[in-house]
């Protein structure tokens, strides 16, 4: 899964005071699922989430080891990952995902599931779910030199898009990414 752009990227998140939580708002301590894309598994996400704990957000990864799993059977095991951590933390969590429309589609109706305690949609009706206003706070986060997903996938007019430098790999270990994550993070929370 690594291209040497990803890598390049890797090695500038390294050098970025960023990565030592420098010029991001301190974490709340609130939960934060990471999930992988398709054909990746949760080791993509690790770098993410040890810097999440660092700067102070309770990181959990999915239990994806690789996402090859027809997505309703996927997304099964993620609401009950879910559950999980929500039970643990008593608080609700937010879900950052790295690529796979339909995964993210999945994931932002999940999250309205558990937000309004009740199914919104029959299972496999993607399409229509992509047509849905998210009723969770929901950003994309994109690149122009994707040479995986074309980057106008990622734009709605109904949710805020930012577009960062970088490739799609390399999107979990983008300094620029992390930057706006740590402020996106940053905003307060929702009441339950």
């Amino acid at each position: 899964m690594w291209d040497p752009l990803a890598i390049r990227e890797f090695s500038a998140l390294l050098r970025d005071p960023v990565f030592r939580g420098r010029g991001v708002p301190p974490g709340d301590g609130r939960p934060v699922l990471l999930v992988p894309g398709f054909l990746a598994g949760d080791w993509t996400m690790r770098v993410l989430d040890g810097w999440l704990r660092r700067i102070g957000y309770r990181s959990h990864l999915s239990g994806i080891f690789l996402n090859i799993h027809h997505s309703e059977r996927m997304l099964s095991g993620l609401r009950r990952k879910v559950v999980e951590v929500e039970k643990e933390t008593r608080a609700r969590l937010t879900l950052i995902g790295h690529s796979h429309t339909h995964h993210a589609v999945g994931m932002v109706r999940t999250a309205n599931e558990l937000a309004y305690g009740r199914r919104l949609n029959a299972e496999g009706r993607f399409t229509y779910d992509l047509k849905l206003t998210p009723i969770v706070p929901t950003t994309s986060i994109y690149t122009r030199a994707d040479d995986v997903v074309n980057f106008r996938s990622c734009l709605r007019p109904d949710i805020p898009a930012m577009q960062v430098w970088g490739s799609h790999n390399g999107l979990v270990v983008n300094p620029e990414v992390y930057r706006i994550v740590g402020r996106l993070l940053a905003r307060p929370p929702r009441p339950a």
